[in-house]
């Protein structure tokens, strides 16, 4: 197996990049090593309406930002509550802009990005209460926002994807329906000792270290990865949880869990449509205008949104 061309060559200027080294990195190097990085090329939703709002939160309140799609018609929205990846220690709604207004425009939902907040400042479990609690007050407001609160789905990618389907399960114990789990490249078990970790220890964007890193920021204490809220796999039942998207990527350490968990709902009874991008490392659906792939997974992404609002 291989990297894709393009991703092989966005791999060639990484290496060419001085590389962390997990045992000795800092969270403020590592924040800054990111803001330093080129961004991709930008690529632009014009008739995607952009609008910053605060949600409440358990602790303080939430940023948001809500992506009104094309010829949207107020009342009749479904929507997209998405969470953005960053190890449970970085990113933002601006990362994650373009994903998002992708989504909204491929998919006519209108998806609310919600910001949480980051370990190792606040310690798991803030990241997912900070999650459901904005399930739950977008799912007060969304008639305010021209959306059906009948027809609300949760994404992410990353640690957002695992905030995402974390959020479901928790909300779906407090009696709300989800429509819909998109989950592209899902945490779920902090144990890191699958066979993708070990063939793809060294990948580009997350390598096994980096990933096992940004673990030990997020847990207050290493026995609390058996918790299911920080690794939805080992939840003792994933039964009556809404369907699902998983999409992984074949040169990335979270390969083999991501499609444990989707092979996990399937066994549980919950709709479950697995797809991998084999040539892909982690993080390639950011990469829209660099990777053909990126815009591949998330027409693929929106088209199973459409599908799900649609049933």
């Amino acid at each position: 197996m291989r990297l894709d061309p393009q991703a092989q060559a966005i791999a060639d200027q990484l290496a060419a990049l001085p590389r962390a080294d997990p045992t000795t990195l800092d969270v403020p190097s590592y924040r800054a090593a990111l803001a330093a990085m080129a961004p991709p090329p930008a690529v632009a939703e014009p008739d995607v309406a952009r609008s910053d709002i605060v949600l409440p939160g358990p602790v303080a309140p939430l940023r948001a930002r809500l992506y009104y799609p094309p010829a949207a018609e107020a009342g009749t929205l479904p929507l997209v509550a998405y969470f953005h990846g960053g190890g449970f220690v970085s990113c933002s709604l601006d990362t994650h802009d373009n994903i998002c207004a992708r989504l909204a425009a491929r998919s006519g939902a209108l998806v609310a990005s919600i910001d949480y907040r980051l370990a190792p400042e606040h310690r798991f479990p803030a990241a997912c209460d900070d999650a459901v609690a904005a399930v739950q007050a977008v799912h007060g407001l969304a008639a305010s926002f021209g959306a059906d609160p009948a027809r609300i789905a949760v994404a992410g990618d990353s640690a957002g994807a695992t905030l995402a389907t974390v959020a479901a399960r928790l909300s779906a114990e407090t009696g709300l329906k989800l429509v819909h789990q998109l989950l592209l490249y899902p945490a779920t078990d902090s144990a890191c000792d699958t066979p993708s970790h070990h063939e793809h220890h060294d990948a580009p964007m997350l390598g096994s270290a980096l990933m096992a890193w940004f673990w030990r920021q997020y847990l207050a204490r290493p026995e609390d990865g058996l918790d299911p809220r920080a690794s939805p796999l080992r939840a003792a039942s994933l039964a009556n949880l809404p369907p699902a998207t998983v999409i992984t990527a074949g040169f990335d350490p979270l390969r083999d869990e991501g499609e444990a968990y989707a092979r996990a709902l399937a066994a549980a009874g919950v709709p479950a449509t697995l797809r991998r991008w084999p040539g892909q490392f982690h993080g390639f659906a950011s990469l829209l205008g660099a990777l053909d792939a990126a815009d591949e997974a998330l027409d693929f992404a929106a088209a199973q949104l459409r599908a799900a609002f649609a049933a």
